[in-house]
């Protein structure tokens, strides 16, 4: 049996569509676990007292975590979940920190789409920025994805 497939084909997104996730609490869990899969230990991100010294005040989620629950985010919202062939690339601004207790959502755009009939779909790009719960901008990018193409009809 095939998987089920909740997202877009490529045919589907055109320039110009705007998604917007749900939204997501950023916890101490969150930051230990991340740092425990990456190996990842900065003081700025495990040490609560070392991280008061630091120019954030206290301590900050790793970027690459936030840009991983952004993408995630994604999936869950649905619109690219089943139908994604490949996460073919990826820009990313750190634009200010994200703390424990922070809220993130993330504003999705399609900028651009190029039909891959030879990989079986078509490369679509995202301007993808992320949100907190006081609506500043923390992280912004664009990401680039290789869709599948709707199948054809029997």
């Amino acid at each position: 049996m095939p998987p089920l497939v909740r997202g877009m084909y490529f045919e589907e997104f055109e320039p110009g569509l705007e998604i917007l996730t749900s939204a997501r609490t950023i916890t101490e869990t969150d930051i230990v676990n991340f740092a425990g899969l990456t190996g990842d230990f900065n003081f700025i991100h495990t040490d609560a007292v070392a991280a008061q010294e630091s120019p954030f005040g206290q301590r900050v989620a790793h970027g690459m975590l936030i840009a991983s629950i952004a993408t995630g985010l994604s999936v869950q919202q649905g619109f690219i979940d089943g139908t994604t062939l490949a996460f073919r690339e990826l820009t990313w601004k750190f634009t200010k920190p994200v703390h424990i207790g922070d809220t993130v959502h993330v504003r999705i755009k399609v900028t651009a789409t190029k039909a891959m009939k030879k990989l079986g779909g078509g490369v679509v790009d995202f301007d993808a920025r992320v949100y907190n719960q006081k609506d500043e901008l923390v992280h912004k990018g664009e990401w680039r994805m290789l869709i599948k193409s709707r199948p054809e009809e029997a």
